[in-house]
């Protein structure tokens, strides 16, 4: 017995534990189900995040589960929460739990079956859209290409620590791949796309043939332009192998630094913006990207100004069975009214590859996902929710200077993103009433009554 049925309102959740396991205990429209109480993205604790309906989001990363069956509905994260059966005892309704684990099914390859879909690049995009294909019976040959050394693995780890083990990182490990039959080919690249025939040739020289294709390749750091750019010592944070280093990494770089100065060819000193200057052997730079589009020249792809392949809702591009996912993307965002757009995101890239695995089967699924970031700084976290370019006014709640705060960013009168500083669950309620179509206007932000946002 862990609750009586009167303890919990529709729209409330409570942690609870059973043996040895914490589980999520939830109530809505008068029924109660249970799930997993940990984010299969980095185990954040959802008690402290925002439920709205059937689903409850993340509060550090954004993901979204469904309370009823545990299925993530939204990313980062790839994995379902356990469900749980929830059993009513007795004339004074105490709710107990029967542990019973869900696990998401999947299918893997009939070698019958011809069809074969390609996905170029090893990144989040082509590594859901592989799993989203085998979880909804897809028995085809699956394909994925990378350039890294690496099947798919969690790339932005690698700002966090240096020298990682390999095995620390990856996504899913390599008997995955090989249970549900996804190949991945690495250290492999597709140099050109021959839509006509349906056939692309990788480096090597070899010809694959496809019968559906994703373009997921990611996109790749920006040089250096600043004065220093070119000692020995400053290397750009992109690729497992740029993390291995033997002498002492002290400095990451941002986009803060004016200058990188050095001793017989070594780094030696970095200067920020502000006029600080901070020691360092080592320079891992990663100050902005660019879409890794160079084998589009003759594809007759449609791709925007920064090379940036252009889909629609459905991931598709102008070219039939052609589709594209994540950082390499421009495509429409419904909270800014379908404005095309670019976001170089994690969360994203899975919501797209996604989306891209469900048209691919024919199953009409638009890409409407919010977009939800977070960075760490100086031991502090960050939410960031919506899509804030073009902003006028920023309208602040809480002690910008206790650094406690959410931040509304306003154009034309209207909420389009907030961020948030120990303001937990603020931002991920705002993406969830974002994702159901609510327009927050600036006259709400203003008011002094939050209550809106259930923190």
């Amino acid at each position: 017995m862990v609750c009586q049925e009167a303890d919990l309102k529709d729209g409330q959740m409570k942690e609870v534990t059973v043996g040895d396991q914490k589980v999520l205990l939830v109530r809505t429209q008068g029924q109660y189900s249970a799930v997993g109480s940990q984010c299969s993205h980095y185990n954040a604790p959802l008690i402290k995040g925002a439920l709205v309906g059937d689903r409850v989001r993340c509060p550090f990363h954004g993901a979204c589960f469904n309370v009823r069956t545990g299925d993530i509905e939204e990313y980062p994260g790839l994995d379902s929460l356990p469900s749980y059966k929830v059993k009513h005892v007795g004339r004074e309704q105490f709710t107990s739990l029967k542990l019973k684990k869900r696990v998401k099914e999947m299918c893997s390859m009939v070698p019958d079956i011809k069809h074969t879909i390609l996905l170029i690049g090893g990144g989040p995009a082509s590594l859901v859209c592989a799993e989203t294909l085998r979880q909804n019976c897809y028995q085809g040959r699956i394909i994925m290409v990378t350039r890294d050394n690496l099947p798919p693995f969690d790339k932005p780890k690698l700002s966090k620590a240096m020298n990682l083990d390999s095995s620390s990182l990856l996504l899913r490990p390599s008997d995955f791949y090989q249970q549900y039959g996804i190949e991945v080919w690495t250290q492999k690249e597709v140099m050109s796309v021959n839509p006509a025939d349906k056939v692309v040739k990788l480096g090597d020289g070899t010809l694959q043939h496809y019968d559906q294709l994703l373009i997921s390749t990611g996109c790749r750091a920006r040089s250096l332009d600043c004065p220093g750019w070119d000692l020995k010592g400053v290397k750009l944070l992109q690729r497992y192998e740029d993390m291995l280093e033997e002498e002492n990494v002290k400095f990451y770089m941002n986009d803060g630094v004016t200058e990188i100065q050095g001793e017989n060819g070594k780094v030696k000193w970095v200067v920020l913006k502000t006029g600080i200057v901070l020691e360092a052997d080592v320079v891992i730079a990663g100050i902005g990207v660019i879409p890794n589009s160079d084998f589009l020249a003759g594809s007759k792809l449609e791709v925007d100004s920064r090379k940036a392949v252009i889909v629609d809702k459905f991931m598709r591009t102008n070219i039939p069975d052609i589709f594209s996912a994540g950082d390499v993307t421009s495509f429409p965002l419904t909270i800014r009214g379908d404005q095309r757009v670019n976001v170089g995101h994690w969360q994203m890239s899975q919501a797209q590859g996604r989306v891209a695995a469900l048209n691919m089967l024919k199953t009409p699924t638009r890409c409407e996902s919010v977009p939800f970031f977070w960075t760490v700084l100086l031991g502090k976290s960050i939410r960031y929710t919506g899509y804030g370019e073009g902003f006028t006014e920023i309208i602040f709640k809480g002690n910008v200077e206790e650094r406690k705060f959410l931040a509304f960013y306003i154009k034309d009168e209207v909420v389009v993103a907030a961020a948030s500083l120990m303001f937990d669950p603020a931002v991920a309620r705002l993406a969830e009433l974002m994702a159901t179509g609510q327009i927050l206007t600036k006259a709400q932000a203003q008011a002094d009554d939050l209550s809106w946002l259930q923190m």
